[in-house]
């Protein structure tokens, strides 16, 4: 079947279905065409909720279909390719997690979304790289345990006065990320801006001009009055960076910054997935309500953006 047949079978499904397609920034170029809406895992997990369809599929990786899950129960969230993990979520574990909690039993455990339902409903909050520092800062507490993501909690804990506990964990894509990299990418284009996800190396971060989340770097690279770009993130947000701002220029930082699990869905298996209501994500009702009510505190802390 041709891109063009593919494309409008998925749509006829998607109606027939009462469907919704959301996609994260990092999902194969035409995946993101395809989508009705396309966002970071804040902006996604934002538009899971307000939706009205009885189906959402949404494009990305396993712990993301189960936060749509998790904030949907009535729904039916679709994964169309179910084995599309996060190598960061897995560095995580429910054991060891609870240990951390006793050995600190006065800290508040913040969670990012780039992790499992079980590590969710073992946290106090969840947040995304766009709001981590709010969500920190508005806490009650002197103490968080930030998991599983040791470089967002080394970026928020540059801007905060409470003691962070990192997990030891990393986005594999964003760890391996170098200063050299930066260094080589200047000296091509030196007229560019360098511009970083909180997922980096703390030293790769001091030489950016700008550190957002995904959406915060389109956003800055719209505004900004720079026309050349070094984008320090996945490769996939330079097709929505070229979208929303054609008459600039990015470079992406590294023919490696390619995350292969964010790449797993494609137009067919998605239209497999619609075909036949395959792959359903579920979590456990206990779960499932614990870690919601995490993600219902991230939801409501207000960010400045």
């Amino acid at each position: 079947m041709q891109q063009a047949e593919l494309i409008e079978r998925i749509k006829e499904l998607k109606k027939k279905r009462n469907a919704v397609i959301l996609a994260h920034y990092y999902s194969r170029p035409e995946v993101q065409d395809v989508a009705d809406f396309v966002g970071d895992s804040l902006g996604l997990s934002q538009e899971a909720v307000r939706q009205g369809a009885d189906v959402i599929v949404f494009c990305g990786v396993h712990f993301m279909g189960e936060s749509a899950a998790i904030l949907c129960p009535d729904k039916t969230v679709l994964l169309p390719e179910i084995d599309a993990g996060c190598a960061m979520a897995d560095m995580a574990d429910v054991p060891g997690l609870r240990k951390l909690k006793e050995m600190h039993p006065d800290a508040l455990v913040v969670c990012y979304v780039n992790s499992s339902a079980a590590i969710k409903a073992e946290s106090y909050i969840c947040c995304t790289s766009a709001n981590a520092v709010e969500v920190v800062n508005s806490l009650d507490a002197d103490e968080v345990i930030f998991v599983p993501d040791k470089n967002l909690a080394a970026y928020v804990a540059t801007h905060t006065d409470k003691k962070i506990i990192p997990w030891e964990g990393h986005c594999p894509t964003h760890h391996q990320v170098l200063r050299e990299d930066v260094l080589r990418m200047k000296e091509v284009h030196p007229e560019a801006e360098f511009i970083a996800h909180p997922e980096c190396r703390p030293e790769v971060l001091k030489l950016a001009e700008k550190v957002a989340s995904t959406r915060g770097m389109i956003v800055y690279a719209k505004e900004s009055k720079a026309r050349e770009f070094i984008v320090g993130t996945e490769c996939g947000l330079i097709h929505a960076l070229l979208k929303e701002a054609p008459e600039k220029k990015f470079y992406c930082i590294s023919e490696y910054a390619c995350c292969p699990s964010m790449k797993m869905v494609n137009l067919e298996n998605l239209l497999v997935s619609l075909e036949n209501m395959q792959s359903v994500v579920t979590v456990p009702d206990d779960v499932r309500e614990r870690a919601k009510e995490a993600l219902d505190r991230m939801l409501a802390v207000k960010i400045n953006r």
